[in-house]
């Protein structure tokens, strides 16, 4: 009778704990999700505007143009690698397009195209210098972010390209459904990109490059071209960021894209990806990057000063690095 006493102690107090265990995981798991909806509902409370459809399309707009680069910088932080170049690229790319758009106005699909084109070569010569000369990431697109920005103040001899026909305009201001191009470019990014990341063997690879990069290569993955590769799509998708801004303002301004790489970073890390590499998603990155323009979006409605929300934005990476860490280290126990 004592031992069945004792059985029956043992196996609620097994339940108990594999029951506080769950919900404490299910916590940490979807602890942005809660930060958003207590954030949704903080403002929502605050201000009677900010749960309206007007204000949904602002905040999805707002959305667009760092969501590319945020999919680009999700792609590389999962190799364990890192892309400070993408809001140099974005000026770069604009100041081309603008450029050839402003001497030749029939030419206007090559001027998109060559903008994006030059997107790409930068994030290919950050690829080559990452993948085959070994030289660490951080440095890397450091030198191009440089780069980048002298030669979009180069292409403008210092000042912003202004003149660009109406029809440039049209590629970001133009709607659908009550929604601007640039949104559906969005949501056709992600979905894109979480098929392949999720269902494809190059997604495979990138997080094993991510997760052990010579294990990978003795397994057989060619390290070097999922290397080129995530940093030419990087590259790619700034590109068309800065085609979207200076569609957006009609203009080439030589500082577009100034500290949008970090917001990128900003919003992968708050997804839940890792530093390290192997570790992160594509709907994650869509969380961080939604969790940012909201709070940045309710702020503004409050009439917050800018300086306070950067602060509250640094903060929030703090405290998401700081859970996922702590996440990191339970689950390897």
């Amino acid at each position: 009778m004592v031992k069945a006493t004792k059985l029956g102690d043992l196996k609620d107090s097994a339940k108990s704990q594999w029951t506080r265990d769950s919900i404490t995981n299910l916590l940490v798991r979807n602890s942005m999700v809660f930060v958003l909806l207590i954030v949704i509902f903080y403002f929502s409370v605050k201000n009677d505007g900010f749960m309206t459809i007007p204000n949904l399309r602002t905040i999805m707009i707002a959305a667009a143009p760092f969501a590319l680069i945020t999919l680009g910088q999700t792609l590389v932080i999962l190799t364990g690698g890192i892309d400070l170049s993408v809001g140099s690229i974005i000026a770069l790319s604009a100041m081309t397009g603008a450029k050839i758009v402003v001497d030749n106005p029939d030419q206007f699909w090559f001027a998109v195209f060559a903008a994006i084109f030059v997107g790409f070569l930068a994030g290919m010569v950050n690829g080559l210098v990452v993948s085959y000369l070994n030289v660490t990431p951080f440095v890397a697109t450091l030198g191009m972010l440089t780069i980048a920005s002298g030669l979009a103040y180069v292409i403008g001899q210092g000042a912003p390209i202004n003149g660009l026909p109406e029809k440039w305009g049209d590629i970001a201001n133009s709607k659908f459904l009550g929604f601007q191009t640039p949104v559906y470019v969005m949501i056709a990014g992600f979905v894109i990109l979480a098929i392949v990341m999720s269902r494809t063997s190059f997604g495979l690879r990138i997080y094993a490059v991510g997760g052990n990069r010579t294990a990978s290569e003795v397994a057989g993955v060619n390290t070097r071209r999922i290397l080129l590769s995530v940093y030419c799509i990087s590259g790619t998708l700034a590109g068309i960021s800065g085609v979207i801004l200076s569609s957006r303002v009609i203009s080439g301004p030589p500082n577009l894209g100034v500290g949008y790489e970090l917001s990128a970073i900003a919003a992968v890390v708050i997804g839940g990806a890792s530093l390290v590499g192997g570790r992160g998603t594509i709907w994650g990155s869509l969380l961080g990057l939604f969790l940012i323009q909201t709070l940045n979006n309710g702020l503004d409605i409050l009439i917050i000063p800018a300086y306070w929300q950067r602060v509250i934005s640094g903060v929030l990476i703090i405290a998401a690095v700081t859970v996922d860490m702590w996440a990191t280290r339970r689950a390897s126990k």
